[in-house]
């Protein structure tokens, strides 16, 4: 039996995080170390998309956001941003029929109107084509950062308030949340980056406020099916307290 087969059998389905984010970090340094350029490690990253959707969607994680490109990307060289932003085309137009097959339905968030209009144009497509299935949404998170959004949401909570449709003392978890742009998603149970780096890079910051965080040196061209498995169990093996004791954890009343 295949390692990936024996700890997909060790996971406990009862106890899946939700939700599943990841921030896909060390394609350039992959490329690099194997000589090549920077989007070679890109393209090289695709696969381990498509593996880790399809084991999510296969064990029954509802959702599954991944940082593809944060707006500090755009700072990037332009070849670079370039040869990604043809290459995130390329990849959702040849990937549909697969998140079809898997009942895997699109998403995405961020600041999309800054993308190529043919970026825009083919993603509103495929998230079109794709409304229809049920089983897990795959969200891209695409010239987005945690601080866009939360400054998004103010911007929108204040003309609510200007307009009269809000109050400020209705402001409280529940509705800063609400104009978050993942409004009707639960927040991550479990927040997992690759490449050794410890840290969120701006990444979903109110939505993470208590999520488990895992981190593993591999880099995300070398990530696969059996890689998201020990992360899964790693956070199984945790004790979730949301600031309540241990001992209020393991006896509740």
């Amino acid at each position: 039996m295949e390692l990936k087969d024996q700890l997909m059998q060790q996971i406990d389905r009862e106890r899946l995080p939700q939700h599943i984010a990841i921030i896909m970090d060390g394609n350039g340094r992959w490329a690099k170390e194997r000589g090549k350029q920077r989007l070679f490690g890109h393209q090289s990253a695709i696969q381990s998309v498509r593996e880790v959707s399809e084991a999510s969607a296969e064990i029954g994680v509802k959702y599954l956001t991944l940082y593809a490109f944060s707006t500090e990307n755009w700072n990037r060289p332009l070849a670079e941003v370039s040869g990604l932003m043809s290459l995130l085309a390329t990849t959702i137009r040849n990937e549909v029929s697969t998140m079809n097959k898997n009942s895997i339905k699109l998403n995405a968030i961020g600041d999309l109107k800054s993308l190529p209009k043919a970026n825009y144009d083919q993603l509103m497509r495929a998230i079109d084509d794709t409304s229809h299935n049920t089983r897990m949404m795959l969200t891209l998170a695409l010239s987005y950062s945690g601080r866009w959004d939360l400054i998004q949401a103010t911007r929108r909570m204040a003309e609510d308030v200007k307009a009269g449709k809000l109050q400020p003392e209705e402001v409280n978890d529940p509705l800063i949340s609400s104009y978050l742009s993942t409004a009707g998603m639960p927040d991550p149970e479990l927040l997992i980056r690759t490449s050794g780096e410890e840290r969120i890079s701006n990444f979903l910051l109110w939505q993470l406020a208590y999520s488990e965080l895992y981190f593993t040196p591999k880099y995300w061209p070398d990530f696969r099916k059996a890689d998201l498995y020990e992360a899964i169990l790693n956070y199984q093996h945790r004790e979730r307290r949301f600031g309540k004791t241990s001992e209020q954890v393991t006896n509740p009343k």
